[in-house]
């Protein structure tokens, strides 16, 4: 290589340099955009929007949520992925993030590899449900009566591939049974069901179930964390109640396409670690049933691979599908 082509080479680095440098130092400089990659009204959609909320007081700029739904997340993640990596363009995603590349036979993005953790932001348990007419009081007494007739059982699902089912599947993974998974249009229609008796057994959110079983409308057995939760503390987590080492939770995490800068994910991180640890935002979370985590992104990059390596053991055992 000649002179004249090194130092053509060295101006364009330099360059490059230069600019993400400018661009870290002014960061933010104009709005921000967090894709929601599910309906408004849904959780991520209101973790976004909480989220969003206190970023734009913290970064002194705009950040505007743009829901993208479809696919179960593939759509707003494919346009996150492909959003120039330079910290305008966010990206708020929860389990399907990880688990849909086990459910389709085409995802199209990585969710390790094609982008940067930031932080998980929060976790959330469900709980586990039946109709009161089932002769069951516990988890143990639930598993004992599915293995003593298998498939005669089901579960309400709000659609293929939703926590629900995961969680659905994740019991009858552990338990050794076989819980019947009927899908839904959503979870209130699946709540509906096992409220009517259509159903016998529900997992769903515990802000929205907690009221109904207060009603005697549903029994709780157990909840899906491994620690009791504040909400219900009399209710047993399901590992407690009879299925050592089950854990469901969902999560809320928020990424950025690859090769943000590294100075941007951290003014980020601080961000939101700071505005969220604050004692009135950990009671509106709260609230809602969600724990606040405000993670590092190292701590949310090895909890994605966990979640990769666990799920996929799970959804392969199982042979579930989307499609």
């Amino acid at each position: 290589m000649n002179r004249i082509a090194v130092a053509s080479l060295i101006t364009i680095a330099l360059a490059h340099l230069e600019f993400a440098v400018a661009q870290t130092t002014a960061y933010p400089a104009k709005s921000v955009r967090i894709i929601a990659p599910f309906p408004p009204g849904g959780s991520v959609d209101t973790v976004a929007r909480m989220l969003g909320m206190e970023l734009s007081k913290s970064l002194g700029q705009q950040v505007i949520v743009d829901n993208r739904s479809g696919a179960s997340g593939n759509i707003g993640s494919e346009i996150a992925k492909n959003a120039a990596p330079d910290g305008y363009t966010l990206l708020v995603n929860t389990l399907p993030f990880v688990t849909n590349q086990f459910l389709y036979s085409r995802v199209p993005y990585d969710p390790i590899s094609d982008f940067a953790p930031i932080s998980q932001l929060s976790s959330s348990a469900s709980i586990i449900t039946v109709h009161p007419s089932l002769p069951v009081r516990s988890v143990r007494e639930l598993l004992a009566l599915a293995k003593a007739k298998p498939g005669a059982l089901n579960y309400a699902s709000a659609g293929a591939a939703t926590n629900p089912h995961i969680a659905g599947e994740l019991f009858n993974y552990l338990g050794k049974v076989n819980l019947v998974v009927i899908h839904f249009k959503g979870g209130g229609p699946g709540l509906a069901a096992t409220m009517a008796g259509e159903t016998q057994v529900t997992f769903s959110n515990i802000p929205e179930t907690v009221p109904l079983v207060k009603a005697n409308r549903l029994r709780a057995l157990g909840v899906t964390s491994l620690k009791r939760a504040a909400i219900v503390p009399d209710v047993p987590t399901v590992a407690e109640a009879g299925l050592p080492g089950y854990e469901f939770t969902t999560w809320h995490a928020l990424v950025a396409p690859r090769g943000t800068p590294g100075a941007v994910v951290a003014t980020l991180n601080d961000k939101v670690r700071s505005v969220l640890r604050t004692p009135e935002q950990r009671q509106r979370w709260a609230n809602r049933g969600l724990d606040v985590i405000a993670s590092t992104p190292d701590e949310l990059g090895a909890h994605l691979r966990n979640e990769v390596q666990k799920w996929g053991k799970v959804i392969k055992e199982r042979g579930m599908r989307a499609e």
